[in-house]
């Protein structure tokens, strides 16, 4: 099928919308796919990966756009090519008659009374965006990612100077005063206060919480590199100051990777002058002996389900049916090949996946990660080996793209790739629903996997998938029937995200016998 591949040089669009644009065009007569996108280093490899390259594409610059379209005819691919143009052209139209300000200061002269930004823009860019924020008196949810630790070190003194809250950078995460930012969910309000190194990793406790009728007052997303020897803890200090003094919240949980030495000694000095019952998570690390009067736990469940029990002694988590579970492992081990061995682990969410990675860790032969820096560092994040999980909303994936969540194109490949590699066993998926995310994430997912399906089919191999979905009853996108539509699918649908590891590792260990 004939190929186009345009590259105009020195325009930048939002990753979002350029996301949006390539689903329209992918829709156009006799397209078969279509890719606009930004010409970053990665985005450059994606398209040489499906099929598209040239010499001009391989040169491009990441400030430069690149529209890359295959269609059944060459008419139709030239047809694609000027659509693209069109819909390149047309201005972003105001909603009704909203007036949309062009710069900081235009926004904050149509309300004074504004004390909050949230900043999204190419991280080259948003440490400046930032820096003017709070020094006109805003506080900053800062979503962008791929700023620089030292602009970061350098926003966070200028915040605390200020007395104003910066959380972020890479912040995805946040719910004030009952008010969700960035990607969060619809859960009830009550007495849990969450402070969140990991965006993710507050969905899931949120979201467990809400499924034990356990509501959320705050959570205050930090950034994931807040607790970074160079930061400090910052932040976290600063949020867990302010939860201290907050009527609304009666619980706190503190969740997070491993934090530096500096850090949680800092951290540690903070809560010890809090009267109020506190829960730890910090994934991987092995609790200190000396913190009286908080209490620490290894998986994101296991710290809903103890916060949830202040509230509620009777409380317990949500879960699969055992028997689900005990016939997902028998008719996987039935159909199976013995070339296939290995789980795949492709999550859109970094704590999700972290955790997946600590739970899987003692498999024989170990796991490779994009998130490990040692011997079992990917030496290609394009390419898995042995049992691989990784977090595909890293900054090495999202540059010039918008996250998976919102955007899950890649991730689609990346199913489609492991499906044809014969020495695989298990996919393991999540699923993040709620704000900011896809309307109806299961149905693309489905949709792919299917066709995943198909192509495991045709060597006579069978394709066994277990999801996790992070989610709540109340949010947008129905929780009901994003379980319906994934479960008519086929898929093992797990309650949290330390179900869905441990059912995996079952599998896999079972394999092994």
């Amino acid at each position: 099928m004939p190929s186009r591949i345009v590259v105009r040089p020195r325009e930048y669009h939002d990753s979002v919308r350029l996301m949006r644009l390539s689903q329209l065009l992918r829709k156009e007569a006799g397209v078969s796919e279509a890719m606009i996108m930004m010409a970053t280093p990665n985005n450059r490899k994606i398209l040489e990966t499906t099929g598209f390259c040239s010499e001009e594409a391989r040169n491009a610059k990441p400030e430069d756009l690149i529209v890359a379209v295959t269609a059944h005819t060459e008419e139709e691919a030239d047809a694609a090519i000027a659509t693209a143009a069109q819909m390149l052209q047309k201005n972003t139209e105001n909603a009704g008659n909203t007036v949309q300000a062009g710069t900081l200061d235009e926004a904050i002269s149509l309300d004074p009374d504004i004390n909050f930004a949230c900043i999204s823009v190419p991280g080259s860019f948003a440490a400046d965006e930032a820096e003017q924020a709070l020094e006109r008196g805003l506080n900053v949810f800062l979503f962008s990612d791929n700023v620089t630790i030292e602009d970061e070190k350098r926003l966070k003194q200028t915040a605390l100077k200020q007395n104003r809250l910066l959380m972020g950078p890479d912040c995805g995460t946040a719910i004030i005063n009952g008010t969700a930012i960035g990607f969060a969910n619809a859960v009830a309000r009550g007495p849990v206060g969450i402070v969140a190194a990991s965006g993710t990793g507050a969905q899931e406790i949120s979201c467990l919480l809400d499924w034990m009728d356990v509501g959320i007052s705050h959570i205050i997303g930090t950034g994931g590199r807040d607790l970074h020897q160079d930061i400090g803890g910052a932040t976290m200090c600063q949020a867990l100051e302010l939860m201290a003094q907050d009527p609304q919240t009666d619980i706190i949980v503190v969740t997070s990777k491993p934090p530096s030495a500096i850090a949680q000694d800092r951290v540690f000095a903070t809560t010890a002058k809090i009267g109020k019952p506190i829960v730890f998570n910090f994934l991987g690390a092995t609790p200190p002996v000396d913190t009286a009067g908080a209490e620490f736990c290894t998986t994101l469940a296991e710290t809903a389900l103890a916060t949830a029990r202040h509230v509620r002694p009777d409380a317990s988590l949500p879960c699969a049916p055992q028997v689900d579970r005990e016939d997902f492992i028998r008719n996987a081990l039935d159909t199976r090949k013995p070339v296939q061995r290995y789980v795949r682990g492709l999550y859109a969410g970094g704590t999700l996946c972290y955790e997946a990675l600590l739970l899987l860790g003692d498999i024989p032969g170990g796991v490779y990660s994009n998130l490990k820096h040692d011997s079992h560092a990917l030496t290609d994040i394009f390419a898995s080996q042995g049992h691989t999980v990784i977090d595909m909303g890293d900054d090495a994936y999202t540059q010039g793209r918008a996250h998976p969540m919102i955007d899950p194109g890649l991730r689609n490949q990346r199913i489609l790739h492991e499906a044809a590699d014969p020495e695989v066993a298990l996919l393991l998926l999540d699923l993040v629903i709620g704000y900011g995310a896809q309307d109806n994430p299961a149905r693309n997912l489905a949709e792919i996997l299917h066709k995943a399906r198909d192509i495991a089919g045709q060597d006579g191999r069978s394709l066994p998938v277990i999801v996790t979905i992070c989610g709540t009853r109340h949010d947008i996108q129905n929780y009901n029937e994003q379980l319906e539509q994934l479960e008519q699918a086929g898929v093992m649908v797990a309650r949290s995200n330390a179900e869905a590891v441990t059912l995996a590792k079952r599998y896999v260990e079972a394999i092994n016998v």
